[in-house]
């Protein structure tokens, strides 16, 4: 493996990426420009500092970490055209910030705009599953991008699991803003049309019934963001569908969509989650942060 370059990381009030997006681009060989935001603009600072200190100690050049000293959103636009000095741009903030920077970067991205994760329960779901996985997808911490907002209901199991797991939702604290089918379940609210293809982030989640595993994809294909979607099944034909017929970076069954995450994945750690198609998919980690090169050897061999 061979490393990309130099990586800009550009973030907003979270201090903690300035070491977790420093540690993993010295970790994979890359060099780093640091951005954060002016909410932790100081504390950003000092972990920088702190990291330049590191590798003094260890005898490398303190430069490959470098943070942008200002606060001015310029240089935010300045880095997104710096193509002959920063070669993946990863942006790490809220759809304002990572809209932006899909839409002005001339460097390459790296990068999700908003996680828009689906659960759809088959007419093959296992009830316990179905309920234990929807309720820790949506309320184990719902201001993370693998939070579920979405719930999609086989309507031969409305009146069954279905059911079952509305009731819970609500019993939890969840406010569910479900379509006409949904709405005689006590509690519901009737959802609106900005309801779908929403990132509630809080403790919301939209629920609609569809006829079949086929209007389970249009919705999902119409509303999602490629992010990660699930199938709650014993149907190893339905879950095949459903892995093939989706392009979202992360496709489980029978799994809470809370495990998007570098970590549950095995990769230690991870600098974001990327929806592109084009080289890094899903978590991003040490080794998402670099490429390959051929390395051609022979003994005055020539070509014919």
């Amino acid at each position: 493996r061979t490393p990309l370059g130099v990586i800009g990381v550009i973030y907003e009030s979270r201090p903690n990426v300035t070491a977790d997006a420093g540690a993993l681009c010295l970790k994979s060989g890359n060099a780093v420009i640091l951005r954060g935001g002016s909410e932790s603009f100081h504390s950003s600072g000092l972990l920088a500092e702190c990291l330049q200190d590191g590798l003094r100690a260890a005898g490398l050049p303190a430069d490959v970490v470098q943070r942008v000293p200002t606060r001015d959103r310029a240089a935010v636009r300045e880095m997104l055209v710096m193509t002959d000095f920063i070669d993946v741009i990863v942006p790490r903030g809220g759809k304002g910030l990572v809209g932006l920077v899909q839409r002005e970067a001339r460097v390459p991205v790296f990068a999700h705009l908003e996680g828009i994760c689906h659960i759809y329960l088959d007419a093959a779901a296992d009830p316990e599953k179905a309920l234990r996985v929807v309720l820790n997808a949506k309320t184990r911490r719902t201001g993370i991008c693998g939070s579920a907002e979405c719930l999609l209901i086989h309507r031969d199991i409305v009146e069954t699991i279905g059911q079952g797991v509305v009731r819970a939702l609500i019993d939890a604290g969840v406010e569910v803003r479900g379509d006409r089918a949904l709405q005689g379940i006590p509690g519901v609210v009737a959802a609106k049309d900005g309801d779908w293809g929403r990132e509630f982030l809080d403790m919301i989640i939209a629920a609609r019934v569809v006829d079949d595993i086929d209007g389970a994809l249009a919705h999902i294909r119409t509303y999602g963001s490629n992010h990660t979607d699930a199938i709650i099944t014993e149907d190893d034909v339905a879950a095949g569908r459903f892995f093939q017929r989706l392009d979202s970076a992360i496709l489980m069954r029978n799994v809470s969509t809370q495990f998007a995450d570098g970590g549950e994945f095995g990769m230690g750690a991870e600098i974001g989650i990327a929806t592109g198609k084009m080289h890094a998919r899903g978590p991003v980690g040490a080794e998402q942060l670099t490429s390959f090169k051929y390395l051609v050897t022979g003994d005055g061999t020539i070509r014919s």
